[in-house]
């Protein structure tokens, strides 16, 4: 094994000491949002903390209200709750990637997912028609820095804050709010116009619709996937039920692996129909 080779098993989820930091940096995010304070926000607050450089997020919509949800704020958010539950079990070894919407924008390359991988899953339902658009560029305020992008800088409050940038956050998304703040309205201008900086837009449905978010961590672990940011269920009294046969098979199915050569046998009906249901998919996925 080459020394490159050995670097990168030691950074992914063979190495114990890499699952500690993923899961401490889970707790961390797990107990802030606990709190009622923070767990809110509607669909504008993502919580992340990283561990060097193991990050766990964690997102959810939650409805400012006393007692249970109802009508089409629970449908919406209930929606998004079924997904992340059947996005649980897709985005598991030997699956390919997960699309909602197969459309040109969308296109990606086609991967598999392996074992010992990580994956943010981030999940979006709408009432409207899905399509969220840009109303206000000033309303932006977070960036990520373009890591394969280069330019010459005219501007020499543009090389200061592009500089400032480089140091403290080289990879990691930040707030316009954490740079210096004369030098920045100037200098982000420049970096954003030749792309040295990728904005993270706020997008708006139609004024009357809703949208609920859910983004959770999962570790892909060889007896299963691991989800270990979570939230609080708020309680819900939707209007509509799953009524879709394959997304039931899928809901039906754990999100563990069965150990080979033991174990206990399923018992039971649903058990059987979920174990036939499974073999019927891992025939048609391969």
């Amino acid at each position: 094994m080459s020394d490159e080779e050995r670097e990168e098993r030691e950074l992914d989820l063979t190495s114990p000491e890499v699952v500690t930091k993923y899961k401490s940096a889970a707790e961390i995010v797990n107990s802030y949002n606990s709190e009622p304070y923070i767990t809110v926000r509607t669909h504008f607050v993502d919580m992340g903390c990283q561990i060097d450089g193991f990050i766990a997020v964690v997102a959810h919509t939650h409805v400012l209200q006393q007692g249970p949800v109802t009508g089409r704020a629970a449908d919406v958010i209930a929606a998004a709750n079924t997904a992340a539950e059947v996005a649980m079990r897709l985005v598991r070894p030997g699956k390919n990637v997960v699309l909602s919407v197969s459309a040109p924008e969308t296109r990606v390359d086609d991967a598999e997912f392996e074992e010992n991988e990580v994956y943010a899953i981030d999940i979006v339902t709408s009432t409207g028609d899905g399509k969220p658009k840009l109303l206000d560029e000033k309303q932006t305020t977070i960036y990520k820095r373009a890591v394969d992008k280069n330019y010459h800088l005219k501007m020499k409050a543009s090389r200061f804050i592009y500089s400032e940038i480089n140091q403290k956050f080289p990879i990691m998304p930040f707030t316009a709010r954490a740079l210096e703040e004369k030098r920045a309205r100037l200098g982000l201008v420049e970096c954003l116009n030749h792309d040295l900086l990728e904005p993270y837009p706020v997008l708006h449905e139609k004024p009357g619709d809703l949208v609920a978010h859910i983004k959770f961590t999962v570790l892909l672990m060889p007896n299963g996937s691991d989800r270990i940011t979570s939230h609080s269920l708020q309680e819900l009294q939707p209007t509509k039920t799953v009524d879709d046969p394959e997304i039931k098979a899928w809901l039906s199915l754990g999100t563990k692996t069965k150990k080979k050569g033991g174990g206990k046998k399923k018992k039971g009906k649903k058990a059987d129909e979920a174990a036939n249901e499974e073999a019927k998919d891992e025939n048609s996925q391969g």
